[in-house]
């Protein structure tokens, strides 16, 4: 058990660049599979992108390289990149979800029926679904960068 406080003359724990580095090393993988999940669902099962999903991309593909280089460094400043990704991301992931549940609002998303639900997992998980979970992931693990004690 990690005691609240520590010993007089230590290092908090939570300034140590290894926790830093294992928070965002999570998040690289999260943001990781996600990017693999999208090109697989697009290259491999052949459902088209609409532009919803193409924004999501946009947002989600930077983040393997941004917070896998900050993880490699242990650079907990890289918060401000990363929520500035996130952020929107969540949503955009946000809306497209709702549109997918909405009567009548999926026909906003009309390229490659991306609208409706095309692949499900678990009976829950959208495509959308996994964007949004993923976003939320990533942003919650850059909020806990954020919040450590410099």
């Amino acid at each position: 058990m990690i005691p609240l406080e520590n010993a007089p003359g230590t290092t908090p724990l939570e300034n140590t660049p290894g926790v830093i580095r294992r928070i965002l090393l999570g998040c690289t993988l999260v943001a990781l599979v996600a990017t693999g999940g999208s090109l697989y669902f697009s290259e491999i099962a052949g459902y088209i992108p609409c532009e919803l999903c193409w924004y999501q991309r946009i947002l989600m593909y930077p983040l393997v390289v941004v917070l896998g280089v900050a993880a490699y460094e242990a650079r907990r400043g890289v918060w401000r990149t990363g929520l500035a990704l996130s952020v929107p991301g969540v949503g955009i992931a946000a809306y497209h979800s709702y549109l997918q549940v909405s009567p009548g609002a999926a026909s906003a998303c009309t390229v490659g029926g991306c609208g409706s639900t095309l692949w499900t997992g678990l009976g829950v998980f959208t495509i959308p679904r996994l964007s949004l979970l993923a976003f939320l992931l990533i942003t919650v693990g850059l909020g806990v960068v954020a919040g450590l004690r410099p």
